[in-house]
């Protein structure tokens, strides 16, 4: 994986994982050991969680504190070298640091699994439509904003069609309502259309919940499920993780519990509310029609 599709998200991730496993070994709360370290609550999290890059004198700063032998701790410093690496969307000031976090793990993802209720993914989406929801935003963008933040996304897709690493295989549920919730004419039809032709890519379903489906476990809303291949031999994959994004931040949930738990949510929408491929392809072909003679 070149740094210029990962960066450095996965270290990052491995990393903190490895120094909070060696805090908790000791049984060193998260109190002790930013008194200890005299640093902020804030710091250490960011760290554990792989929000931000770390140096090796803070790796070492950690390790000598829990107790770690020398030759883990040299292995530890080595990968929060890797940590330093960038990815495409650092060249994107505007992008808060924790949906930096997310272009990461999406760009090594081996399968993406997406329940969205109100919209067409991201990934999905077409250029104008991308335009007419980033508008929605609560803080209103400027023009330059706008087209910055549509030429995100629009970079994000490339993984749909990649062929190195090999391209993610990607299950999109989409409520029904997201193709009669929508803009102007144009702007709907151009988006079901890119959806008809997306469809026909072998990496990507895209099945519809109707809206006479009733009631199913996903009310609480969207969610992405992210399972992450084995990268090397030496290299633990990366654990599901479950994305959820909010208006103001985004929770990354990877216990056994959560992972199970919106595991059963997807198994609900997949196999008992969501149509198959051919009935969904026929609805959003009527829904396309409808919207070229809106």
């Amino acid at each position: 994986m070149s740094t210029d599709q990962s960066g450095s998200t996965v270290p990052r991730r491995q990393l903190g994982r490895k120094l909070r496993e060696a805090r908790e070994s000791r049984q060193m709360t998260v109190a002790q050991a930013i008194a200890a370290l005299e640093w902020s609550k804030p710091r250490l999290w960011r760290y554990e969680t792989g929000q931000v890059p770390i140096h090796p004198n803070d790796v070492d700063a950690m390790c000598r504190l829990y107790g770690v032998p020398t030759d883990v701790t040299e292995g530890l410093k080595a990968l929060a070298r890797e940590t330093k690496a960038k990815g495409w969307w650092h060249t994107y000031s505007e992008i808060p640091e924790w949906f930096e976090l997310y272009l990461g793990m999406e760009a090594v993802a081996g399968h993406i699994r997406h329940y969205e209720a109100e919209i067409i993914p991201g990934l999905l989406q077409s250029p104008a439509y991308t335009r007419a929801i980033i508008g929605q935003s609560l803080a209103v963008p400027t023009a330059e904003q706008l087209e910055k933040q549509a030429s995100v996304r629009m970079q994000r897709q490339k993984l749909l069609t990649r062929t190195q690493p090999p391209a993610p295989r990607v299950d999109i549920v989409l409520s029904e309502a997201a193709l009669l919730r929508g803009f102007d004419r144009a702007t709907m039809f151009d988006q079901l259309t890119k959806l008809l032709a997306l469809i026909e890519r072998p990496n990507i379903s895209i099945r519809v919940v109707p809206l006479s489906a009733g009631p199913h476990k996903a009310f609480r809303g969207p969610f992405v499920i992210l399972d992450f291949p084995r990268e090397s031999p030496a290299r633990d994959p990366e654990p599901t993780t479950i994305y959820v994004e909010q208006p103001t931040g985004a929770l990354y949930l990877d216990k056994l519990p959560e992972v199970a738990a919106y595991g059963a949510i997807w198994a609900d929408l997949a196999d008992r509310v969501a149509v198959d491929e051919a009935e969904s392809r026929r609805l959003i072909e009527d829904r396309a029609k409808e919207w070229s003679h809106a």
